[in-house]
Formats: structure tokens, C-alpha cells, sequence
């Protein structure tokens, strides 16, 4: 009898499934709802006094309804966007979501959750179940979560590594954050520059898979030294006679261990890299770091830069009211503090403004103007030195260049600001000092928006963090100062 097959008409039509991170936010609202409606079940239940017993059953069925629901929905998502939604859950729902997330999602998740909530999960998991889920990690993705993992549970995971296994382990975790050597994992395909391309590629393909983002495979000698690397798309169309030696690229970017994470990064942008091969001081391949990584160094690196300038750090936004009066107070204190300096410089000239009323209403301008000029300044000078463009020689250089831009720019818009002056107060002399002393704290703004981070850094300080509340405490003192000390001298 002959076998009979399906045609095409017969076959069941099956639609892909495409990532899309608003079917995440569509989650998050599904899943705020049910969470919603169990609360209100609990509410319930707990002033049910006249039948306990039918109240508990009804309201164990409810519950399992609910968990049933949460499941469907949570273990039908990537492992990112479950990680999102649990960031974006207050601390009680997020233990419970968490509770009903499929096991073999927890080693994915734990690795994509920011560090101030993955802290919580691993917290709320059973000593057995978190080394379930670590065990499947690769040694660089056990370094990555290392800090937050109890000391007996990287113990028993050690064990279950091999030596090479465990040695990379205690390798990755020897480097310190924010270097090249924190960041880099171990899975990468290594072939010697004496064999033909017909051998790698006999070699390629009994490999279950090659690791993500393999672009290149490195070219090695018998000690492990890098000698050069070979792009898959030049071996793909190269003939299988040739020698790996004849065909590779002998000119690469390697990184070291020690390595800024910030300055691969950077060489990734310029040079458009997918992978990069990691060696030691003598010429080693030890790793490589790839562009899943390095995205992940500039999106932390951004979101750091963000909170800096406010002078926070992160923290989970359903974290108990004192942690986060923990990290904001520091420099709002500082900040109260630099206001009442900038104050008491104003109460100084309280005869001055006392006289000529309008000064009060005027001065805020200048010293708002100033304000947001620095902050112009200084959000290009901390941005190129993140690139590396500013160097000793070339510091004055960048003073000189934003006071000339300030300059300018300040005489244009003082014309704005003294006719103004003028309007309000039918003064040609107020409006002179007001132009004077806006082009004046605008040079005072775009200077110190050079130098604040400039010193921080040669400090050894985040050039970022806080800047923006020293360039206000000066630029208010010192508007206040110039403008009112101004109108003392020319309106009195």
C-alpha cells in the first residue's frame, strides 16, 4: 500500500512566533490584574467567619485558578521579558510570579534580571532549586552572579565542574568589575593555521552548535598564542584547499584581561565588531567578548551616567521607603546645603534688592541661564571623556573653545533677556547689568562645566556623579553675586 502524504493544502498552517516586547507590557497588565483580583479574594476570605470551612476551600480553588493563569502566561515569555516583568512588580508579587516560573527558565532569568532584584529571587529560593538552576550556567555566567550566590552554593557548584571548568570559573572571578576580564566568556572555536579550510570546516560541523555570535574562529599556535582569526564568511568562499595561514587576517583588535569595559565597548563602536578575542600579556587566548556583552556594558554604563548626575545609584523603585531615603538624602542634604549658600549670598545685597524691587525677580533668570549652560558644557566634556577624546594636552584647548561658544551664545541671548529687562522695568540700566551679568555666569557655567568633571576624574571620582549639584551651588552663588554685586555698584 502506498504510504500516503499530507499535501500542502492538508498541513496544518504554523505561524511563527515573533519577540515583541509589548506582548511583555501586555503580560505585565494580565498579570497585575489576576494578582489584583487574589488580593481581593484574600480580603474576602479573611472576614468569612460564619462557614471557615467552605471559605477556604472556595478560596484554595481560587488561588489555584489564579497560579494556573500566572503560569500559562509567565513560561509562555523569553526569559527577558519575564525578568522584566518581575522588575516591575512590587517585592510580595514578585516572590509569588517568581514562585510559578518554570525551572527551566530560572537560570536565563536570574542572568537577565537587574542586580537589585536578582538579590530578592535568589533570597526566596530553596537551597536545592538554586543550584539546579546555576549548575546549567556557563563558568563566565556563574562569575557574573557570583556576588549575590550564597558562598555554599558556588562551593557545591564547584564540584560538579570539571577542572578546566572550574578554573575559568576562579578565572573570571579574579578580575575586577568593570574590566574586559569580568565580562569575556570561555566558548570559542580555535583551529591551527597549518591545516586546510576543508579540515575546519569537517571540524565546524561536528560541533553540536557554535557558540553565539561565532563571526570568527582564532587561529592558534601549540601554546595557545593567537596568531590571527578567521572570518566564517571568508572561509565559506574560499577554496577548501587553502591553508588556513594564506587566508586569515593577521591584523586584529585584541583586548587584554584588565581592559576597561568601557574602552572595548568603544572599540567595538569604532570598528564595528560582532566578537573579539581576549589575550593574555603573553599573547594567550584566554576568552572573547562578544557584542551581547558589550551592549550590555552600554546600557549599564548609560543608565549609571542617567542616575550620576542626580547623584543616585541604582535601586529598586518598590524598595521599602528607608533604603531609598538611604540613597537619595546624601545629596539633596548637599544640595539644601549649596541652595542655602546661594541664599545667604542674596540676603548680603537684601539693601540693593530692597531698593530696586525688580532685581528679586530678575536675578533667577541669571543664574537658571548660567546653570543650564554648564550643564550643556558639561554633558559633551563627560560624554568625550567616556570616548577618550580628552587628554592632558588638549584641556585648555576645550576651556578656551567653550568660552568662545558661550560667549557668543551668551551675547545673543542677553539681548533677549535685557530687552526683557528693559520691558519690565523701563530701566536702560538694569538692563545693562542684566546683560552683563547673564554673558558673565553663563562664562562662569560653561568653565566650571569643563572643569568639575575634569578634577572629579583626576581625583579618581565618577566624573558624572553629583557634578550637575556642584554646578548649581556655583552657578547660583556666583549669579547671584555677579548680578546683585553689579547692580550694587552701577544702580545705587
Amino acid at each position: 500500500m502506498p504510504d500516503i502524504q499530507d499535501s500542502p493544502e492538508s498541513m496544518p498552517l504554523i505561524i511563527p512566533r515573533r519577540l515583541d516586547p509589548e506582548d511583555a507590557q501586555l503580560a505585565l497588565q494580565e498579570l497585575q490584574a489576576i494578582l489584583k483580583r487574589q488580593e481581593v479574594v484574600d480580603a474576602i476570605a479573611q472576614r468569612q467567619h460564619e462557614d471557615e470551612d467552605a471559605s477556604n476551600l472556595l478560596e484554595g480553588m481560587l488561588q489555584r485558578q489564579h497560579e494556573d493563569e500566572i503560569r500559562q502566561i509567565i513560561n509562555a515569555l523569553h526569559p527577558a521579558d519575564i525578568a522584566f516583568i518581575l522588575e516591575s512588580l512590587p517585592v510580595l508579587q514578585r516572590q509569588v510570579v517568581w514562585q510559578l516560573v518554570g525551572q527551566e527558565h530560572d537560570a536565563d532569568v536570574l542572568l537577565e534580571v537587574e542586580d537589585w532584584v536578582r538579590e530578592s529571587l535568589i533570597e526566596s529560593m530553596d537551597h536545592e532549586d538554586l543550584i539546579a538552576a546555576t549548575e546549567t550556567m556557563d563558568a563566565d555566567e556563574i562569575a557574573d552572579i557570583a556576588p549575590d550566590l550564597p558562598p555554599d552554593v558556588i562551593a557545591e557548584v564547584q564540584k560538579g565542574l570539571t577542572e578546566a571548568e572550574r578554573a575559568q570559573l576562579i578565572e573570571a572571578m579574579g578580575y575586577p568589575e568593570d574590566t574586559v576580564g569580568a565580562i569575556m566568556d570561555f566558548e570559542m572555536v580555535r583551529v591551527r593555521e597549518d591545516v586546510t579550510l576543508e579540515v575546519v570546516l569537517r571540524y565546524l560541523r561536528r560541533l553540536h552548535e557554535l557558540p553565539d555570535h561565532t563571526d570568527q574562529v582564532f587561529v592558534v599556535d601549540r601554546l595557545d598564542r593567537l596568531r590571527g582569526t578567521l572570518y566564517l564568511s571568508k572561509l565559506l568562499v574560499s577554496e577548501p584547499e587553502s591553508l588556513v595561514a594564506d587566508v586569515m587576517k593577521a591584523d586584529f583588535l585584541s583586548l587584554n584581561p584588565l581592559d576597561s569595559d568601557a574602552d572595548a565597548a568603544g572599540a567595538f563602536e569604532r570598528y564595528d565588531l560582532v566578537s573579539a578575542p581576549v589575550v593574555d600579556d603573553q599573547g594567550r587566548l584566554i576568552g572573547r567578548v562578544t557584542i551581547a556583552e558589550v551592549v550590555d556594558v552600554l546600557q549599564e554604563d548609560s543608565h549609571e551616567q542617567e542616575l550620576s548626575r542626580a547623584g543616585l545609584q541604582e535601586e529598586d523603585i518598590f524598595a521599602p521607603v528607608l533604603s531609598a531615603l538611604r540613597n537619595r538624602a546624601p545629596w539633596l542634604l548637599i544640595n539644601l546645603c549649596t541652595a542655602s549658600i546661594a541664599s545667604l549670598v542674596a540676603s548680603r545685597f537684601e539693601d540693593t534688592v530692597s531698593r530696586i524691587v525688580i532685581l528679586a525677580f530678575l536675578m533667577s533668570i541669571v543664574a537658571g541661564i548660567g546653570g543650564n549652560s554648564g550643564n550643556q558644557t558639561m554633558t559633551m566634556i563627560i560624554r568625550a571623556m567616556a570616548m577618550g577624546r580628552v587628554t592632558g594636552a588638549n584641556v585648555w584647548q576645550l576651556v578656551k573653545r567653550e568660552l568662545q561658544v558661550t560667549f557668543l551664545v551668551g551675547a545673543c541671548g542677553s539681548l533677549v533677556a535685557a530687552t526683557f529687562a528693559w520691558v519690565i522695568s523701563d530701566s536702560y540700566a538694569v538692563a545693562g547689568v542684566m546683560m552683563a551679568a547673564m554673558v558673565g555666569n553663563m562664562l562662569i557655567g560653561a568653565a566650571l562645566g569643563v572643569l568639575i568633571p575634569l578634577l572629579r576624574d583626576r581625583f579618581g571620582k565618577d566624573p558624572a556623579v553629583g557634578s550637575s549639584v556642584l554646578l548649581t551651588f556655583a552657578t547660583d552663588s556666583l549669579g547671584f553675586f555677579l548680578f546683585l554685586g553689579l547692580a550694587t555698584i552701577f544702580l545705587l
